[in-house]
């Protein structure tokens, strides 16, 4: 066991403010690492101290884990919250902070190092006999890929072996468009990642991407907390989720999770993490995807509908205490949907829409959360995601769910920058989305031609 009286915030935005309310119940200080354009952000405001950490440009301040390390030293906190996104799944972080008996809020730097690792991950999993899709090995030559793409056959699937979020992915559905793909791949993970290393899986047209969250202990107790499904993407970007699945039966969810928690506890897994699944809709098989070591952006629907703060678990990990909870403790109740609104024009190719909000006046109401850094007058930076916030919606069911979104989004107002907004308002209307007819490639292939058409 050890105390943890005061937080250092690597990270900004909504996720920030997330980690300083779930502080602030703890009864625990925060600093909040603010780089020059953030000074002013509402997270710098509501922090108990903000520390500068250089320019505006993430790899001068937010991605600069020596200066991270020296702002929280320098602040007398006693441990780093990462959040998600630029340094929460670099083990550089955890190492650094162990040097200088800082607590890492979240997992162990081993378990990042190997879980980052799609090849390792994937062997893990087979060694386990959960399913994964079939591919290749690691692939360091175009000449290695072709004989494995004769083997397999098309469509095939390019992915990083180091990274995430869509960077050097790419789907090849022809032999003549091999080489080009593949060298475009292993470029773009080479620049995203600093690692150029490729595999090959079969690609899985009709299929839905499911998440099981998971939290450790450094007692050794694992538990899970059932699935979000986060099929609604947009070049691999998730623009809506949604908990619990509204496709799973009772018993493909009992084995998704209970092949989760196999996975978890092989490597003793502590903290916040989130294991990733395909589910091919044509066969009812589900295939092991990838790891993520963090805390979500899509939590709040997982929060929703079992009443547990997986920021506050966290920190308690962290600290050294035991989980609040038992596996036969979560239960899920009612069901519960999060938009991600983004400062983007979904009418222009969604490009980013930085610039000052004029207004800003968000829902409210029973079973409304909105995760928000903005207000009235904050000006939206061009240096970062542009993430606005997460409206997330509970109901007793799926359809109440939704209705309360509709609601909710009717009644958000933001003038002075492009937003999704309209775009979700679409989405939940439709009905293939309200019959759970969808899969990861349905907004590019089905709904936005049908907007373009109108």
């Amino acid at each position: 066991m050890r105390s943890i009286s005061r937080v250092l915030i690597a990270n900004r935005g909504e996720i920030a403010l997330r980690i300083i309310r779930a502080c602030r119940e703890l009864n625990i200080e925060t600093v909040a690492a603010v780089s020059e354009v953030d000074r002013e952000s509402l997270f710098a405001k509501m922090a108990d101290r903000t520390v500068c950490i250089g320019p505006a440009h993430p790899a001068k301040s937010y991605l600069q884990v020596g200066t991270l390390v020296a702002a929280a030293l320098g602040t007398g906190a006693d441990a780093i919250h990462p959040g998600y996104g630029f340094l929460a799944e670099q083990p550089e972080l955890p190492e650094t902070c162990a040097q200088h008996g800082l607590a890492f809020i979240g997992p162990r730097a081993e378990h990042i190092r190997q879980m980052g690792d799609k090849l390792w991950a994937r062997r893990m999993a087979e060694s386990l006999a959960i399913p994964v899709i079939p591919g290749s090995g690691l692939i360091q030559e175009f000449s290695g890929l072709s004989s494995v793409v004769e083997n397999m056959g098309y469509p095939v699937l390019l992915k990083a072996a180091a990274g995430g979020g869509g960077k050097g992915m790419k789907i090849i559905h022809r032999p003549e468009d091999l080489q080009t793909l593949f060298h475009e791949a292993s470029a773009e993970a080479r620049s995203a990642f600093g690692d150029g290393r490729i595999y090959a899986e079969a690609y899985i047209p009709n299929a839905r991407h499911v998440e099981i969250q998971m939290m450790g202990d450094r007692q050794g107790n694992i538990v899970h907390l059932f699935e979000r499904d986060c099929s609604l993407q947009r070049r691999y970007q998730k623009m809506l989720e949604e908990a619990p699945c509204p496709v799973l039966s009772a018993d493909l969810r009992k084995e998704i999770c209970q092949a989760a928690l196999a996975l978890a506890r092989q490597v003793q897994y502590e903290s916040a993490g989130t294991i990733e699944f395909i589910l091919d809709q044509e066969k009812g098989q589900f295939y092991f995807l990838e790891m993520n070591t963090r805390i979500q952006v899509e939590h709040p629907v997982t929060e929703m509908i079992t009443g547990i703060d997986l920021v506050k678990e966290q920190i308690r990990i962290a600290a050294g205490c035991p989980l609040s909870f038992s596996q036969e403790d979560v239960k899920v109740n009612g069901h519960a949907l999060e938009c991600r609104i983004n400062a983007e024009s979904p009418q222009n190719q969604f490009l980013p829409s930085p610039g000052r909000i004029v207004d800003w006046r968000p829902p409210w109401g029973e079973n409304i959360r909105l995760d928000s850094h903005c207000y009235t007058g904050y000006t939206v930076p061009p240096y970062y995601d542009s993430l606005l916030g997460k409206l997330i919606t509970r109901g007793d069911n799926r359809q109440e769910a939704i209705r309360k979104m509709q609601e909710a989004l009717a009644g958000f107002v933001i003038t002075g920058v492009d937003t999704t907004i309209s775009f979700h308002q679409r989405i939940l209307e439709n009905s293939d989305y309200r019959e759970g007819k969808v899969n990861t490639k349905w907004i590019e292939d089905v709904l936005l031609p049908q907007i373009q058409a109108t």
